[in-house]
């Protein structure tokens, strides 16, 4: 299929909003690693999300270059091109814009998706993130409107984060404390700042105790029936339903089922996934040189095996790892078998 229009983004989620599951949100670091979601996504009959982060696209663009607005248009631009190939949906993604990234990353970006729009074509990705998960929530929400205004020209939806997501992510940390539970009044405050829809479209990271990265047992305490309580606050305060707010989840790795199935009832449509794949990529990568490095090394004057030491033998095993990771989130979220026909 292809990657989708604006129009088949909002469908996409609407679908996922109203039949209460929510697509992966799968963050790439290069084309295998994109090719891998495609595949995972495929064997999961699911429609999903691509996304890259500032430290992702920068190095799309080249490790030594790091130029993260060239990163991300080729990152586009490679899975315009190969996702025609897939019996799926995806809609891209730019994740975590951090306030000083703004400037030199999805501001130019929206800007020139604006221009896409005014020529007749559809911009280079469905949705970008700004994070002002650092910054005040009322400095975090002026800013929120102002990206909102630049969306509506790009055609695109914004994702803010309304709350702390505990851990790090590109640079941004943050405590594991109570700072990390959004509370009714932060929600209701969203509303008056951005509005519903009418203002333009957006999606929304609540926090509920959410942690970037990889914890033990009992350091991590979600809570997601907090969302519950926000949306139901935000629904009698505006009249506007049971579940006013279209939610994303970050911060998901090593959550129980229980926990992220209390979020989706409560609205989330999105789950961001980005450390378990990492390792799920990696680790069949590990195995392979371990059980293959007589072929791989050339020991004590001899050639190798260039079968073994091949990107493409070492890559095929590590994009199935990380594929058979994206189909496991496909199941957890219920998208499985749910792809636009």
């Amino acid at each position: 299929m292809a990657i989708a229009t604006p129009e088949v983004y909002a469908e996409m989620l609407d679908r996922a909003k109203r039949e209460k599951f929510a697509y992966p949100a799968i963050n790439v670091t290069s084309s295998q690693t994109l090719t891998a979601a495609l595949q995972g996504f495929a064997e999961a009959e699911s429609d999903g999300i691509i996304q890259v982060s500032v430290g992702g696209a920068e190095y799309w663009a080249g490790s030594t270059i790091k130029d993260r607005v060239a990163g991300s248009l080729a990152m586009a631009a490679y899975a315009r091109e190969v996702a025609k190939n897939y019996p799926v949906t995806v809609a891209l993604h730019t994740d975590h814009c951090a306030k000083q990234n703004i400037d030199s990353w999805i501001r130019p970006i929206m800007e020139l998706e604006a221009e896409e729009v005014k020529a007749g074509r559809d911009p280079f990705f469905q949705s970008h993130m700004w994070d002002g998960s650092a910054v005040p929530l009322d400095e975090n929400l002026v800013i929120a409107q102002e990206l909102l205004e630049l969306s509506q020209a790009a055609h695109t939806i914004l994702e803010i984060e309304i709350g702390v997501v505990g851990g790090e992510e590109d640079g941004v940390k943050a405590e594991i404390n109570e700072k990390l539970y959004t509370t009714a009044e932060d929600g209701i405050k969203t509303v008056e700042a951005l509005g519903l829809g009418e203002k333009g479209r957006y999606i929304t990271a609540l926090t509920f105790g959410n942690v970037h990265g990889v914890y033990k047992p009992g350091a991590v305490k979600l809570r997601p029936e907090i969302l519950g309580e926000i949306q139901e606050a935000v629904g009698a305060k505006f009249n506007a339903g049971d579940r006013p707010f279209d939610l994303v989840m970050h911060g998901g790795s090593g959550s129980t089922a229980e926990e992220i199935a209390t979020a989706v009832a409560n609205g989330v449509i999105k789950m961001n996934v980005d450390t378990d794949t990492q390792y799920a990529f990696s680790r069949p990568v590990a195995d392979w040189m371990f059980k293959n490095y007589d072929g791989v090394l050339k020991i004590d004057g001899e050639v190798g095996n260039k079968k073994q030491y091949d990107p493409r033998a070492w890559g095929k095993v590590a994009e199935a790892g990380m594929a058979a990771r994206v189909l496991e989130a496909c199941e957890r979220l219920g998208s499985v078998g749910t792809k636009l026909k």
